[in-house]
């Protein structure tokens, strides 16, 4: 479905936007591939990486609206995954995740309205669940902006969808990488958060196939939710350093125990299908009937359980410390 048409990623110089972009020019033949992001150096790295013909570089910031407009001119689908990220960081600069992950928000919906782009979907975060950290409370209102779009659009055929996912491991900022330099410079244990904590667990290429699938399966409204594992922080440890000590240094401001990607409360609009749920949106739209339990590439789910909660405590799967190893070794192969 990507054949001859424009892509634009937002944040496109990151880790997400690399992998993407692959997985895009190894299946596909896009007239244009545009990278949208406010890092020079990285987008001066990538034309180095990527010399695709098809390959367009946007500077840009998704807090300016104007740029946002001028860049997806003649584009078809958006992936919207810049976001102002790291939980410490949000808590301490508030405005700043707020200008980045609401205010970018609405400019990418506003641009994409301006110039009729086909589908859209944004990059959401197991924290935008129940939040307790000012990351995830914007990534939610981000994820309300981009279902409630869809009703904005009138008669524009543009339709908005959401992602939603766990750690994506080896990214930047994460657990893994930082437990490898520690590793690395001989530290003699490794720091713990606290030893019941767990963690949603899936590899960077899972994540892109996800997004590319489910511009296929989409309507407009749904938040879609890959069925993934759950690891332990002391499993990852042991499976990282067999044997090495560690010690317990206390959660991070706004971290919690456990992350939850399709909350009890919502159990009312959650769909269970083969490898993934769906949550339906919990507004009507004008002028438009759709069936959540069924997506347009024919897949069809059941509605959970009352009181049904994916959450990464309870998950029936649970990779075990040699099966955390060797998912680490794929994900970063």
């Amino acid at each position: 479905m990507f054949d001859d048409k424009s892509i634009l990623i937002t944040g496109g110089s990151g880790s997400f936007g690399k992998m993407y972009i692959r997985a895009i020019l190894a299946r596909f033949k896009p007239r244009r591939l545009i990278v949208y992001s406010r890092d020079e150096l990285k987008q001066f790295e990538m034309q180095h990486e990527f010399t695709d013909p098809c390959m367009r570089f946007f500077l840009g910031d998704v807090r300016d609206r104007e740029r946002l407009i001028q860049a997806t001119r003649g584009v078809d689908f958006i992936i919207h995954a810049a976001a102002m990220k790291q939980v410490p960081a949000s808590e301490y600069n508030p405005t700043e995740c707020i200008r980045t992950n609401i205010s970018g928000a609405e400019n990418v919906i506003a641009a994409a309205l301006a110039n009729d782009v086909d589908r859209v979907i944004a990059l959401s975060t197991d924290k935008a669940a129940n939040p307790i950290n000012l990351y995830g409370a914007t990534k939610l209102v981000s994820d309300k902006l981009f279902v409630a779009a869809n009703n904005m659009a009138g008669s524009h055929k543009t339709r908005f969808a959401v992602v939603r996912y766990g750690n994506v491991v080896g990214s930047r900022g994460s657990v893994l990488p930082f437990f490898q330099k520690l590793i690395a410079e001989g530290a003699a244990s490794l720091p713990i958060t606290d030893p019941r904590m767990t963690r949603f667990w899936i590899s960077l290429d899972q994540g892109v196939k996800f997004v590319l699938t489910n511009f296929q399966r989409m309507q407009g409204g749904e938040i879609f939710i890959p069925k993934i594992p759950s690891v332990r922080i002391v499993d990852l440890a042991e499976a990282l350093a067999p044997g090495m000590a560690t010690h317990v240094v206390g959660i991070r401001p706004g971290e919690k125990l456990h992350e939850i990607m399709c909350p009890g409360d919502d159990s009312h609009l959650t769909y269970d299908f083969a490898d993934h749920y769906v949550i339906a949106p919990t507004i009507r739209f004008h002028n438009v009937e759709s069936d959540f339990a069924h997506n347009a590439m024919g897949e069809t789910g059941e509605r959970v359980e009352p009181g049904f909660e994916y959450n990464s405590g309870s998950n029936p799967h649970f990779l075990s410390v040699e099966e955390t190893r060797a998912f680490n070794r794929f994900a970063e192969a």
